[in-house]
Order: structure tokens, then sequence, then C-alpha cells
């Protein structure tokens, strides 16, 4: 059943609302992974919660317990349930997002204040969470308020769950899941699951996913002095914690993309001709990834490798050292006690449990060989099992429709290389189909400076949700 004309004018007659609302919400730098901003975690949650009840939304925020950051013992920002139509008649959808934001300064390169939307004379809607992932929830809330206002019914009944956690590994959101989808639990009945949490593969074409890459993020930990050391009194009198770190860091992968951890890519099976056919049809390039980086700086000039690399094949990625100096000027000093952070891209049959022993054996092992007389430790961070779901499956034959309706294209189907951990948890605990409904552009930069959304695809986005609502609907379940 397509949209109703009328929704797709309010969208249109009320986008620069919209607009307002999302530059509300990038403005709460709701930051999980650093604990001075867990209260604006928590006050985002809030927010969001009180958006959601206006517009007739049965919501419970549910206390998920506490966990330890950086040595700190720390509450869970709550997670939002929530519950609008009961119709038995009617399919009932289960809707998730997330409400936290990767850590964002502008001297890490942004030409703006990250918590502050900029909306550009190009469209772009630069902010932090603009695309990742506070534009897709303000999508439903946009889907939400025309239902509202106009005393609609929606055509299916909808549960939603929120979390703001999801960048920090969705701490306390299983347990939760895997509770309210048993018997009585808010879940309880549900048909099937879309998130909009991922991007288009380029700039042009909408896309449908059904695989993630999984995670396993660790930290490498290398001290020995008792505090930070002169390099004039120290330098070649000691054993360095940042000579060691280095060492070990650089024998993780090679310039190639190669996974240096033996046993880590031999558990992929190679692809087949008829599996490499599938990435060749993608609409994609190798100067679409090259875009969307800002250089030309692409491991191959192959389409379908580049793609599969993205997809296909795990990867390790080094994202930083803390405890070393990196201000301004030229500080001799020899850090104390530096930490290596890494993380690992899983794909199916590889899992976190799969994979850890095998860094922490090989790691120990590179350790031992450098005969350090300093101290090394190595801890998992957070990690979450890869994700692939059928793509013939009613629920994506819905989506389908309604991107032909709202963009007049035919999607790409696509496995993306990114992770939400608790899509494989909805998968398991309610045995049924979760899709993936991208809104924002491969190039929006998410995790990186100058993240954005461009106006068109919140706009239109919005429109796609709503009309996926309404085709879902009344699709037959076959």
């Amino acid at each position: 059943m397509p949209a109703p004309s009328e929704f797709l004018q309010f969208i249109d007659s009320n986008a620069d609302g919209f607009i307002q609302r999302l530059s509300d919400a990038v403005a709460i730098p709701s930051i999980s992974g650093d604990p001075v901003h867990r209260q604006d975690v928590v006050k985002m949650a809030n927010w969001l919660n009180g958006q959601l009840k206006s517009y007739g939304v049965h919501t419970q925020l549910v206390d998920l317990g506490k966990h330890t950051m950086d040595g700190q013992e720390l509450s869970l920002p709550p997670a939002i349930l929530g519950r609008i139509g009961t119709d038995p008649t009617k399919k009932t959808v289960l809707i998730y997002g997330h409400f936290d934001v990767q850590p964002a300064n502008k001297s890490d390169g942004w030409d703006t204040d990250p918590f502050t939307l900029v909306v550009h004379e190009d469209g772009r809607l630069i902010g932090r969470g603009s695309s990742d992932d506070k534009g897709p929830i303000l999508g439903w809330l946009n889907v939400l308020q025309y239902h509202h206002q106009n005393n609609k019914e929606l055509p299916l009944n909808i549960r939603f769950c929120f979390e703001g956690m999801e960048e920090s590994g969705s701490e306390g959101l299983d347990d939760l899941v895997r509770k309210e989808s048993q018997p009585g639990g808010w879940f309880n009945g549900v048909d099937c699951v879309c998130i909009s949490d991922n991007y288009w593969l380029n700039t042009r074409t909408p896309a449908l996913t059904y695989g993630l890459r999984g995670l396993a993020y660790f930290k490498l930990t290398i001290s020995g002095p008792a505090r930070d050391l002169h390099s004039g009194v120290f330098g070649r009198t000691v054993h360095e914690p940042m000579t060691d770190l280095i060492a070990l860091m650089s024998k993780l992968v090679d310039v190639s993309g190669k996974i240096l951890i033996p046993g880590v890519d031999e558990m992929v099976e190679p692809p087949t001709e008829s599996e490499k056919a599938i990435y060749e049809r993608l609409d994609y390039s190798v100067t679409d990834v090259e875009e969307s980086a800002g250089g030309q700086i692409a491991l191959s000039a192959s389409k379908v490798d580049v793609l599969m690399g993205r997809m296909r094949y795990p990867s390790l990625s080094l994202h930083g050292i803390e405890g070393a100096f990196s201000g301004a000027g030229a500080k001799t000093v020899i850090p104390a006690k530096v930490s290596g952070k890494f993380s690992i891209r899983l794909v199916p049959p590889q899992t976190p449990e799969l994979v850890e022993p095998l860094v922490i054996q090989y790691l120990t092992s590179e350790f031992a060989k450098l005969k350090s007389k300093n101290m090394f430790s190595i801890e998992n961070l957070h990690g979450g099992k890869p994700w692939m779901a059928d793509h013939k499956h009613w629920n994506f034959e819905a989506a389908k429709i309604a991107t032909r309706a709202v963009y007049n294209q035919e999607p790409d189907l696509t496995r993306e290389g990114g992770s939400i951990p608790v899509t494989l948890t909805f998968a398991e605990s309610l045995g049924v189909n979760v899709l993936l409904l991208p809104m924002g552009r491969g190039d929006d930069g998410a995790h990186s400076t100058n993240e954005k959304l461009d106006r068109s695809n919140f706009i239109e986005g919005t429109k796609l949700l709503g009309t996926y609502l309404y085709e879902l609907a009344t699709i037959p379940k076959v």
C-alpha cells in the first residue's frame, strides 16, 4: 500500500522544523565512550523519551545497571522501550536506533563545532550524530509527528528500542532484548525488525543491507617506569614502553591490509566466482571509495577486491595510542605507560570468542621475543558477532517497493563493513527477519570529522521510512 500523498506533502512542508529538531539533538554531546559525558547521554535519553511520548508512544526508560570504564564504575544510560498500536490484525515491526555518538572535538580537524549543527548552502547538515544515528531516529519521529498531528492511524503496530551505548559495545542491551523477547515482554509478537544505522555504498544509489561485520576491540598496554622519564637522562638506558608498543602494533597488519595474526584470515573461505559476480553488479567504483575517503588511497584498482575488503573479509585497524605525548611543541618525554587500541572487523564464521585467544597468544609470543623488562597486558574492550539475513524475505521486499516509490531506483543489496552488535541478538532472540534500511550516503563521514547528513537524504529518507511502514503493512507474509 503506497504512503498517502498527504504524508509526503507534510514531510516537505515541515522540513525546516525537522532540521531544527535535528539541531537540538546534535547539540547534546551524548558521547558514550567518555565518562565525562555520561550525563549528556542520559540527557539525550530523556529528550528522546519526551519526544516519543509527545506523539502518543507509550514508553519505559529501562535501567541497564552499571559497568566499569577507564577504572570508574558508571551507571549505564537507560534504554528506551516504546509501544504504539496493539491491533492483533496488524503486523508489528520493531524499530531500533541509538542516541549516543562518537567522541568529537574541533581540534580533531572539524571545520566547525561538532555539536552545533551547521546547515551548509550545498545542503549538508554537518554535526556529530547527524548521520549516525540521530538523523535516522528523528526520521522515525517525523513519521510519528505526521500521524499524531493529523489524527491518522499508523498502518501497523510499532515497537521501539533505542539505546545509548551502541558506540561502546551496546553493554547491557543483549540481556534486555532476550528478556523482552519472552512471552509478555515488550517485543513478544514482533513480526520483523528494521534498523536505520548505516549508509549507501555511494552518493547515488539507495541500499538495503543484509549483512554486517562483527567486531573485537582490544587495548594493548605496556608499562615500566614509575613515572614519565627525561629522554636525555634515560634514553638508551632503559626499556621504553613506547618502543615496545610500536614494535607490537607493527606486527598486527601489513600495508596491504593482510592480518598478520596467524589463524584469523585463514578462518574465512575464499569467494566463489558466482559470489564475486554479486559484487561486480553493485553500483560502486574505486573512485567512490576514494572520494569518500578524501584521497586516492584505495588498496586495489579492482572494484570487486575493494568491495570484498569492506564487506566480505575481516580487517584490522590501528586506532590510537593512549598515554603518549601528542600536544603542540617538542616535549622530550619517555612515557611510563602507553596503550595501543586496535580492532578487528569480523565476518562469518568468526566471532569475538574465536578470535580473542588467537590475538592474545600471538601478542604474548611477540612480546616475549622483545626480551623487554616492561610489563605487558591486553584486554578486549568490547565486541559483537557478524550477522547475515535473507534479502528475499517479505520485510526486504517491502523496503524494495518503498525505495522504488521514493527514489525511483532499484536499491543496491549490500553487506556492510561496520558493526551493530545488537542486530544478531534481535535475529536470534526473536527468530524474525532483520532489515537494515540506511538513510545516509556513503560520504557522510560517520565517526570522522565533519560528519554530515544531506538535507535531501534526511527529508527523502523520512519519506522512505514512512513509505516502508505502509508497504510492510500490506505485503503478504510469504
